[in-house]
Formats: structure tokens, sequence, C-alpha cells
């Protein structure tokens, strides 16, 4: 194996993207290469290290068991090298670094939430911060967080990962809807038998709460995300819940409509999820207190 100052970085980065992807497919479309020149990029990392970091072929993708250290290790690297950035800056009085937040979708309405305000604010001062945002359900966000591979994140979450500290944002008020065209739309007051009878799409990461919030027998289809739990609710087939800032903007439509909203109504608590000690990364603690100056309704 050639001298380990000699690894180039960004070969590091690329491969544990792909590990991360799961395969190539998915690893083009998130660094935005080709097939071939990810597997250039991996056999000159393979070279340089000395060994076969991944199995890659009919059966699919598999890192070895060196790959697996390799991964391990980059990951370890990669949090240095951010905290080298960061340490430097801070001793410059500047804000620098990598600040890899993590949030759920379908929170760009929300009004509570504000986050592209907060990254507004946070980008006046501190330009010089590479932000990198991804979105995902709030059980893979925990366990980016824990993996080291998220600084903060923002969603519902079960405030029970080790070692994590939750703050409260705000809270985020949810309806069930159905959508133009469903037997219960036009209907003034819909019964419970009625509810019961109708096809139910249920949020998966929530383990059929949303089920046993109506006493509803069974699930009819369930989804991710929230764009994905609009379509099958506006297919006017469906009932499911989402958000009141996402069901609203379709019910000022006339597409969509708030089923009992009274009796099955409920709020979501959303925490900012973060686990470095404060002064530990100074781009983290800044940003994570414009989310907290930017929720008026936040508990503090």
């Amino acid at each position: 194996m050639r001298r380990l100052d000699n690894i180039d970085l960004r070969l590091l980065r690329v491969f544990a993207a792909l590990v991360e992807a799961g395969g190539f497919p998915d690893a083009q479309i998130a660094l935005n290469l080709s097939q071939s020149t990810l597997s250039t990029h991996l056999a000159a990392l393979e070279r340089k290290l000395g060994g076969q970091l991944c199995e890659r072929g009919r059966g699919g993708f598999r890192t070895t068991p060196f790959g697996q250290s390799v991964y391990a290790a980059a990951r370890r690297l990669f949090d240095d090298v951010d905290a080298f950035q960061s340490r430097i800056g801070s001793d410059r009085q500047r804000l620098v670094g990598r600040l890899r937040v993590g949030i759920i979708d379908g929170v760009v309405t929300n009004p509570d939430l504000g986050l592209q305000n907060a990254f507004g604010r946070y980008m006046a001062y501190a330009a010089e911060v590479f932000v990198d945002l991804e979105l995902g359900t709030p059980l893979e966000l925990e366990q980016a967080l824990m993996d080291g591979r998220r600084d903060v994140i923002i969603g519902p979450f079960s405030q029970k990962a080790p070692g994590v500290f939750y703050t409260p944002l705000c809270r985020e008020p949810h309806a069930l809807y159905c959508g133009k065209g469903h037997a219960l739309f036009d209907k003034p007051e819909a019964r419970h038998a009625d509810i019961e009878e109708a096809l139910f799409s249920v949020r998966r990461y929530r383990h059929l709460d949303d089920l046993y919030r109506v006493n509803h027998p069974r699930a009819s289809a369930s989804i991710l995300h929230m764009e994905a739990q609009t379509m099958l609710i506006l297919s006017g087939r469906f009932v499911g819940y989402l958000p009141r800032h996402i069901g609203e903007h379709w019910a000022e439509q006339g597409l969509m409509k708030a089923v009992r909203a009274e009796s099955y109504g409920f709020e979501s608590q959303h925490f900012i999820a973060t686990r470095n000690v404060k002064g530990d990364a100074p781009h983290v603690d800044a940003f994570v207190e414009e989310l907290k100056r930017g929720a008026p309704r936040a508990e503090r």
C-alpha cells in the first residue's frame, strides 16, 4: 500500500458516497457522475490502497471487509477534516467547514419552521461554509446523526437515540384528508363507519400510528414522503394524513378536504437534534441558533 498521505481525499469521498448509496445507480445520481467515471475512481483508490474495496457484478454491490474498514476510517477522517476547518475558522473569527443538515420532506411551506429563511440568514455571514442538505425519514435522519453523517437534523423524532441532544422547535398541525371525487368529499359530516370503509394510506415510518388515530382496521397503501401521500389523496381514492400547511393548499383549490378535523386532527412536535457539545463546532452552533430564532412557536 502506498503512503496514506498520497491518497486523494476526493476518491475517498466518492467511495463513501458509493457505500452510502448502496451501489452505482444511486451514487451516479448523488454525485452526478457516470458509472464509468465512478468505476475509474474506485479502481484508482483500490490501487492506491492495495486492496479490493467492494464486489460488484450480477450479485449486486457489496463492500469487502477491507472496504468496510476503509469506509469507517474515511468517515473518521472526514470528521477530523471538518473539525480542523471549523477550529481554524473559529480562531480566525470566521465560520468555515461543512454543515451537514438533514430534514424530512414536505416542510418548505411550514410557516413555523421557515428553514429556507434560516439558511438565508445564516449564509449572509457564513458564506465560506459548505452546506450539505439531505432529505430523509425521521428514522433515517436519526441514524445518520448517530453514524456521524449529519451534524444537525430537524423533524418529529422519537427522542430516544442515545447521545443525541433534542431541542423542541415547533409543533405542526396535521389533518386527515380526502381528495375531490372521493365518497367522503361531498359529505357534510362523515361517519366513522364511512371512514372505516375508505382506503387508507399510512406513513410507513409512523408504525401504523395513523390507523390507530382513527381506529381504522387496515392500510391499503403506505408512503414514505409527503409528495407521495399528496398524490394518493388527490387520486380521489384514498384518505390519509398530511400536515395542514400542505393539505390546506390543495383544499383552497377545491381539490382536497379535511375529514372531521376536530376529531382526527393532531399536532406533531418537531425537534432540532445534534450530537455535538456546544462550542465544538461553531458553524453548527450558529445554524442551530438561526433555527431557534426563526421558529415563532418554538418551545424553549
